[in-house]
């Protein structure tokens, strides 16, 4: 939907688990879904929720909200950066806020985000990440993550996607792991998502 130089745009998804830099914060299936304001001079706006579990929220329930600035150096080369709040509205104690900030060139996203004061108060926090995106066909994409956590959590995570879609919604088959591997961090856990772009 678009009006007077603004686009909103929205998205809801199904997914068997939600892991966040590989930790689980679901426990199982996960429902989530949001929605954004997209300005044609590269400001946007937005806000995301998810079902989460008991450990993670006592109310079950993650609002983030988000603002941010992205836009192109050349054709090949892009950037991104911004801030973001996650909220647990029922354990506020929980709270926490990240920059964050991307560049872009061709299907390589090289990211960051830090945190003064991370989740639930646990101190400073940084988090760096390499993506890569390439597509096997018209219909098959295959993407690779690599994340590392330092400061209020020190570990790497790993993640790779297969996407595709099919009736209109979009199908994400996932693989994740960490370096942990015990507890709520990824051990070899798979993952599969189905979404619609709204």
């Amino acid at each position: 939907v678009s009006a007077s130089a603004v686009e909103v745009s929205g998205n809801v998804a199904l997914g068997s688990d939600y892991f966040f830099r590989g930790y689980d914060q679901s426990a199982g299936a996960a429902l989530s879904g949001g929605f954004d304001v997209a300005a044609e001079n590269g400001v946007y706006a937005g806000a995301w929720g998810s079902s989460v579990d008991g450990g993670t929220s006592s109310g079950g329930l993650e609002l983030d909200y988000y603002v941010g600035y992205g836009g192109s150096l050349t054709e090949s080369v892009s950037y991104d950066i911004g801030y973001i709040f996650y909220g647990y509205p029922n354990d506020t104690e929980n709270n926490f806020e990240e920059v964050y900030g991307s560049v872009s060139y061709a299907d390589a996203t090289l990211g960051f985000a830090t945190s003064s004061d991370w989740y639930a108060g646990t101190g400073s926090y940084d988090y760096i990440y390499a993506e890569y995106g390439v597509a096997l066909s018209e219909e098959y994409s295959l993407g690779f993550h690599y994340g590392t956590s330092t400061g209020a959590e020190d570990y790497d995570d790993y993640a790779v996607s297969l996407s595709t879609e099919a009736a209109g919604l979009g199908l994400d088959l996932s693989w994740i792991s960490t370096s942990t591997a015990e507890g709520a961090y990824a051990d070899n856990e798979f993952v599969l998502t189905i979404s619609k772009s709204l």
